[in-house]
């Protein structure tokens, strides 16, 4: 493993130990020349998982665009980045365990909204509003509405 700060290939192992159920491996690892630290993950490869964008281009997989997307909705909110780890890690599970190899990005936005309502009330609003493209105030109070209507009934 190259160093990503010096760029020597000997680094040495500190610690390893399993993350995400057991599916990746996560390092610490000490560049012998720089003596820098820095962490590498080791992940199981599966097959990919292509999402079907609006305009029917196909682009695999980013979990690292689920994660972004994510922290936007949760800026300054009260939600840890432990909270959005294990979010994007579940959201991304049941994704990859599904049986369909590609999705519509509609769909996973709806997965995304369902899991944030209960985590943030607040982020699942600032996510429906960039997701479903709120045209107009009347559109926002709805979905603000409708929020409230399944926040009562429970």
């Amino acid at each position: 493993m190259h160093c990503p700060f010096c760029g020597n290939d000997e680094t040495k192992v500190l610690e390893s130990r399993q993350v995400e159920e057991g599916t990746a491996v996560r390092r610490r690892r000490e560049c012998e020349r720089c003596a820098r630290r820095f962490t590498t993950f080791e992940k199981f490869e599966d097959t990919p998982l292509i999402v079907v964008k609006k305009d029917g281009r196909r682009e695999e997989f980013s979990r690292g665009k689920l994660k972004a997307g994510i922290l936007r909705a949760c800026e300054k909110r009260p939600v840890s980045i432990e909270q959005i780890e294990t979010l994007v890690y579940e959201i991304e599970k049941g994704l990859r365990n599904g049986s369909e190899r590609e999705m519509q990005s509609k769909a996973i936005g709806e997965v995304v909204m369902n899991a944030l309502v209960h985590l943030d009330e607040v982020a699942y609003i600032r996510f429906a509003s960039v997701y479903r493209e709120f045209k107009d105030v009347q559109r926002f109070l709805e979905e603000l509405h409708e929020l409230v209507e399944k926040k009562s009934s429970k």
